[in-house]
């Protein structure tokens, strides 16, 4: 923690000095590259809303050293300036979000990023999730994090409902999919029964984007999903 630092919200005025210590923050970290041209990022950061989320600053020296964005439920960024950086700045930073996030919050950081993904680790935040880098800009593999807040019980148990539901929504698209399969093939005169070598390329292809699980498990969960698609159908 830094007592020296004062930690207020931004004002607009702020925002081209946020943009700085962005860049020379990103510029120095283990990330890759920006995606965009420079101009590009500094006219995205002094177009923030600073009714819509809250941005905390860092001001070390009557200079603003470091940054936070936070959503209801986000933390999009967590930046120090380079010369600023291992004083506490951070800590500070985050520990302000923590305890206007009861709730918990989650994060992205770049797979390749150690050096944030140990941070955020010493800090209480949890790894849950590893990608392959296809959602963000850069095309690099980034993780999410978590900090679960004061009742970590109930937050893992919202996130684990909100993805139940995406589970759901997602049997129903395959159930009606298999249906539709079902009947083309019974109106083209196909052979209706199971496709093992097809069945072998799928769990491959998932056990790809769910290592945890490996293709053994993979397989015997889609040969249920299967066969109890083809039921319904």
């Amino acid at each position: 923690m830094n007592a020296d630092a004062t930690i207020r919200l931004a004002v607009a005025g702020d925002l081209p000095t946020i943009a700085d210590v962005y860049l020379a923050a990103r510029a120095t970290a283990q990330m890759p590259p920006l995606a965009r041209p420079v101009a590009e990022v500094r006219d995205w950061v002094t177009a923030w809303d600073l009714g819509e989320d809250d941005v905390w600053v860092a001001e070390t020296d009557a200079r603003v050293s470091g940054f936070a964005k936070l959503t209801s439920t986000w933390l999009d960024g967590l930046y120090v300036a380079p010369d600023a950086q291992r004083s506490g700045i951070g800590s500070t930073l985050l520990e302000v979000c923590k305890s206007t996030r009861a709730g918990g919050f989650g994060l992205w950081v770049f797979e390749s990023n150690r050096v944030a993904r140990a941070f955020y680790a010493q800090h209480g935040l949890i790894e849950l999730e590893h990608t392959d880098g296809h959602a963000n800009e850069e095309g690099a593999p980034d993780v999410k994090m978590m900090w679960p807040g004061a009742d970590p019980l109930a937050c893992f148990r919202s996130l684990i409902d909100d993805t139940d539901l995406v589970l759901a929504d997602v049997l129903a698209r395959r159930v009606a999919l298999t249906r539709a399969v079902q009947q083309h093939k019974r109106a083209a005169g196909l052979d209706r029964g199971r496709d093992a070598a097809r069945e072998a390329q799928i769990v491959a292809r998932m056990a790809t984007l769910v290592p945890d699980l490996g293709e053994d498990r993979l397989a015997r969960i889609m040969h249920l999903v299967i066969s109890e698609s083809l039921d319904a159908s």
